[in-house]
């Protein structure tokens, strides 16, 4: 399988990328190939010789770099000879199986998108991450490639979703939440009234209903579909109160006597590791033709390393054709408004 991996995505690029590709080359199989896509120049004498897997890892020349606050669909245009653009148009040629990249999400959406295509019977792709919770992972769909969503949207984000859950982390049949504003069947704009009859008129979904944002940490669904907008804000949210609790236990451990705060800090690493974005690695673009990781923007070695793990399963597990295949016998039509 051949990985293309864009070295100047991110806030600690390109070092903490290379080192993350480093990191993950005596995981892979034999005939997996790293391509890092980036300044040939910047990314060559970072690169040490490898001891084994010769050939493990190319380089792909990129010179230009789309900024993390650069317009999503302008630059991506204007930049043809930058990192995302030259791994998407890879894509488009079948010379990568798989892009990642931790650089700017939008154009990273636009350019996967314009050159990859949809998936037959998909409308508009979806980004979608797991959240793990006490109560077991949840896949929020959509957190930002889409924040326009008509009914349709949300429904197959639910639907692809839920085929990402059952084949990659085994839940057999994920329950599947609307978010709204209540849990009465009256709550919520048109569009998502509309989504609900959608979702709840396939026998197929295990459609729980509405759900609110304090339901997905409680257990009540496994996959919440929500347009990109607010599945952004619950993510920004969502990770802002778990650095700060994490801060406030610190601090008051601190206070304490050091003796008790060394007692509890294995205790605390354990559960800061079970709900670091890092350990999950990449946010799959779901409902595109081909296999597309995003990582988040502060990505560290670990992220990439777990990312690059992430892309080969989702492409072994052919998660795409299972997701068309579910599509192409549902009664939906995919105009609906």
């Amino acid at each position: 399988m051949r990985i293309a991996i864009d070295a100047m995505g991110g806030d600690n690029a390109p070092d903490e990328i290379i080192a993350g590709v480093l990191e993950s080359i005596e995981l892979l199989g034999e005939n997996d190939e790293l391509i890092l896509v980036g300044p040939q120049d910047v990314i060559e004498p970072q690169l040490p010789p490898l001891k084994s897997r010769e050939g493990a890892i190319s380089v792909v020349d990129a010179p230009e770099v789309i900024g993390m606050d650069e317009p999503p669909v302008e630059s991506f245009r204007r930049k043809r000879k930058s990192s995302i653009a030259v791994m998407a148009k890879m894509a488009k040629l079948n010379q990568a199986d798989a892009v990642i990249s931790a650089g700017n999400t939008g154009a990273c959406v636009a350019a996967f998108q314009m050159r990859m295509r949809n998936l037959s019977g998909v409308n508009r792709p979806g980004i979608a991450v797991v959240f793990p919770t006490f109560e077991g992972p949840v896949a929020i769909c959509d957190v930002g490639a889409n924040i326009a969503c008509k009914p349709i949207n949300l429904y197959q984000y639910g639907v692809m979703a839920k085929m990402y859950l059952k084949h990659l982390l085994g839940i057999e049949n994920p329950r599947v939440g609307l978010m709204s504003i209540g849990q009465e069947d009256a709550k919520g704009n048109e569009v998502v009234k509309k989504a609900r009859e959608l979702i709840k008129s396939d026998p197929n979904m295990n459609f729980v209903g509405n759900i609110e944002g304090r339901d997905i940490f409680k257990g009540v669904c496994d996959v919440a579909v929500c347009d990109g907008f607010v599945g952004n804000v619950i993510l920004k949210l969502t990770e802002g109160l778990v650095n700060g609790l994490f801060k406030a236990i610190k601090h008051e451990l601190l206070t304490e006597k050091l003796r008790l705060a060394m007692k509890f800090k294995p205790v605390i690493t354990r559960i800061y590791r079970k709900y670091d974005y890092n350990e999950y690695g990449g946010a799959p673009l779901l409902g595109i033709n081909g296999t597309a990781l995003i990582c988040h923007g502060s990505s560290r070695s670990r992220t990439i390393k777990n990312a690059i793990l992430a892309s080969k399963r989702f492409y072994t597990e052919k998660i795409n054709e299972k997701i068309v295949e579910y599509l192409s016998q549902t009664s939906i039509r995919t105009n609906d408004e």
